[in-house]
């Protein structure tokens, strides 16, 4: 039976329904691409309230308790780094589309936590008018293409050093604070599929590392509130 035509936002359901009218599976070469295009559909549609967990646990509390401050603002770098890129590649929105709605969140993050946090001085200021300045015009690729690949080289680096304040402050803290498990779960999965993903669409390969990355260091994350939580119990029975 020859393949119909059933294509909806880049997904061809032809193949797949040729195929189980003939009461036959679907081959890999058409099955993979439908899925991975499935999939990236799914994470763009959950990335809409991935950090809303985390919002919703420091209005809670009213307290940043435990976060690092440094950790969110190089989380906003990174994804407004990251999604220039992908826009100005032409990479298909199941691709990316969830960068466009955690750099929403994360900038809504960050000024909660600034409202929280000690009175906001010069510097903060100043790194928020900067961000305002130059976020525009990154994110219309109105920037050298050298240039425009040097700074998605260093988002890698951007992503990697924004988890390492936190993951550290964990550390020495013993606790997570007001960390998110939810959140971070959310981040860590979305990583692992995004990966599967990335590798179907043929994305460039430092698009798949950044994401392999984001493996790493959110599964790091995800390690220690689980530890952490594990081992508060224990410290309230002694003091008990």
């Amino acid at each position: 039976m020859v393949a119909m035509e059933l294509e909806i936002l880049g997904m061809n359901f032809g193949c797949v329904l040729a195929a189980l009218s003939d009461a036959k599976i679907p081959d890999k070469g058409c099955l993979l691409p439908l899925i991975s295009k499935l999939l990236g559909y799914a994470i763009v549609a959950a990335s809409t309230t991935v950090k809303l967990p985390q919002i919703l646990k420091i209005l809670k509390h009213g307290s940043v308790r435990g976060l690092s401050v440094a950790s969110f603002e190089l989380e906003v770098v990174g994804y407004t780094i990251a999604l220039a890129y992908c826009i100005h590649k032409g990479l298909p929105f199941s691709a990316y589309g969830e960068l466009a709605f955690l750099l929403i969140q994360a900038i809504i993050l960050v000024a909660i936590i600034y409202y929280y946090s000690p009175p906001m001085g010069t510097k903060t200021w100043m790194k928020a008018l900067l961000y305002c300045g130059l976020a525009p015009t990154v994110l219309a690729g109105k920037i050298d293409p050298a240039l425009f690949e040097v700074l998605y080289a260093s988002q890698h680096a951007i992503f990697f050093f924004a988890r390492v304040p936190q993951i550290w402050k964990n550390f020495t803290n013993k606790g997570t604070g007001e960390l998110s498990f939810l959140t971070c779960f959310m981040n860590f999965a979305g990583s692992i599929v995004r990966v599967f993903t990335s590798i179907q669409e043929k994305t460039p390969l430092s698009v798949i590392m950044g994401s392999a990355i984001g493996i790493v260091m959110n599964g790091t994350l995800l390690g220690q509130i689980l530890l952490y939580q594990k081992a508060t119990p224990k410290k309230q029975k002694k003091k008990d």
